[in-house]
């Protein structure tokens, strides 16, 4: 069953599209740009049939839409996958084209036509299917507790999931680099997901987290009597992950014992449990990863050369999010995407100066911190959007204040008006090309001008669009 919104204001076209859709489909009907917001933000739609006059007359009610490609792009952001179906007269046929071009999914002309309806209510259930499909593939090997997508708009990021592709069929050791919250964990399971071992276990160490007395236990397992407490045998995680992956998480703090028996491993693949005497073998794949300066620890004593370098094989370094900030956007809206199916509410949209202003961010804690800050700002949101007053006012300190502008009563009225404009347009400009990322036609597009009239208007206020990304 499929939710239909049918936007119209003509009672036959209401009519004709209802008689033509399954009865098992719930409908929606609403004749109003407000209503069509409204609607939209609160009821999962699968499909908009909307006339070509409420269309036009949907950006009079938001004041930043100005075309065609912003108005479908603010429905897109609403619900990504709805279906948008233009309805337009015969006269009207070409502007509902350019609707398509612009991102909606079809056009049908009035009066109705069942069979041309039909048509295109049969593509859309053809490629939802095909949509549904790649979902499930992508889920198969991509799919992890944190996002259930694999999305990226930053050429470094991008570098680094070649790598994963290119390393995760082989045996070869990785090792992990990058700060607390980067994702190292989720890249790991990302290599095992494109091994041979995808069906064999992966266990995930967190080596800082266990007592130094206790790692080789943990790793190694031990044998009944070998230490005080040792009333009966363990197995290590390295037995438990036979067939599969080990990710050591922070593999920078493991003791100088327990790195000489983890080199054996790594160079004869054998092992002994604590207090045992057997060489048992570690079928296992090693994923390494530290937030520390390994070679560094190295030269200070503090980590085997020769260790560092049987897990240095094949070196991946994980971007800070503030060196990725393009791809913000995605990591909110999957955010969100997982919230809602835990939570009763159905949050999907995002103010745009909350937006800027997590874009504008240094994110010391990277995407940890992006995660936990939104789930907090989404159990406080009470609209069907995450607005400003649900999260700290410290996240817009960085954002750029609204200065008064000066006035010199020693000018004349023409002058002071003309500098009043100027720094008005200076600062919207550099509002527009932030929000973009720096990104030309897009900023162009939302400014509703032309990108030559633009650069234009950068070189005249000296704005690189290299700072805003």
């Amino acid at each position: 069953m499929d939710t239909i919104l049918i936007a119209t204001q003509d009672p036959h076209t209401n009519t004709a599209i209802r008689g033509i859709l399954s009865p098992d489909d719930h409908i929606q009907l609403v004749d109003s740009p407000d209503q069509i917001w409204e609607t939209i933000k609160t009821i999962a739609c699968d499909c908009l049939f909307i006339d070509l006059s409420l269309m036009e007359a949907l950006p009079g009610t938001l004041d930043h839409l100005t075309d065609p490609k912003t108005l479908v792009q603010e429905l897109k952001d609403l619900r990504p996958l709805m279906a948008i179906i233009v309805i337009a007269g015969n006269d009207d046929v070409r502007e509902a084209v350019r609707y398509m071009k612009n991102g909606a999914t079809n056009y049908i002309t009035a009066p109705i036509d069942p069979d041309e309806v039909r048509l295109v209510v049969d593509e859309i259930s053809r490629e939802r299917r095909r949509q549904s499909e790649l979902a499930y593939l992508r889920e198969r090997i991509w799919k992890d507790d944190s996002l259930d997508i694999v999305q990226t708009l930053s050429p470094t990021m991008k570098k680094v999931y070649d790598n994963v592709r290119s390393v995760g069929p082989t045996k070869t050791t990785v090792l992990l680099l990058g700060e607390t919250g980067t994702g190292k964990s989720f890249t790991a399971k990302l290599i095992h997901r494109q091994s041979n071992r995808k069906n064999g276990p992966f266990i995930s160490v967190h080596c800082g987290a266990i007592p130094e007395t206790l790692i080789e236990s943990e790793l190694f397992g031990h044998e009944k009597g070998s230490f005080t407490g040792a009333h009966r045998r363990k197995l290590g995680k390295f037995e438990v992950a036979s067939g599969g992956t080990i990710f050591l998480d922070e593999i920078g703090t493991i003791s100088k014992s327990a790195q000489v028996k983890l080199l054996t491993v790594l160079q004869e693949g054998i092992f002994q449990r604590v207090g045992g005497e057997q060489a048992l073998e570690a079928n296992v794949r090693v994923i390494a990863a530290s937030n520390a300066d390994l070679k560094q620890m190295c030269i200070e004593g503090q980590f085997r050369k020769d260790l560092y370098y049987r897990l240095n094989v094949f070196p991946i370094t994980i971007p800070l999010l503030y060196e990725r900030k393009e791809d913000i956007p995605l990591f909110v809206h999957a955010f969100l995407h997982k919230f809602n199916q835990f939570n009763a509410k159905d949050i999907r949209g995002i103010h745009p100066a909350v937006m800027q202003a997590l874009i504008q961010y240094d994110w010391p804690g990277n995407i940890r911190e992006l995660e936990n800050l939104l789930e907090r700002a989404y159990i406080l949101e009470t609209t069907s959007e995450l607005t400003p007053e649900s999260f700290p006012s410290e996240l817009f300190d960085s954002t750029e204040p609204m200065t008064e502008i000066a006035i010199d009563t020693s000018e004349t009225l023409a002058a002071v008006r003309k500098k009043g404009l100027a720094e008005i347009e200076r600062r919207y400009l550099k509002e527009i090309l932030s929000r973009n990322m720096g990104k030309i036609n897009a900023s162009a597009s939302e400014a509703g001008v032309g990108t030559r009239q633009l650069n234009k208007l950068m070189h005249k206020y000296q704005l690189d669009k290299g700072i805003f990304k």
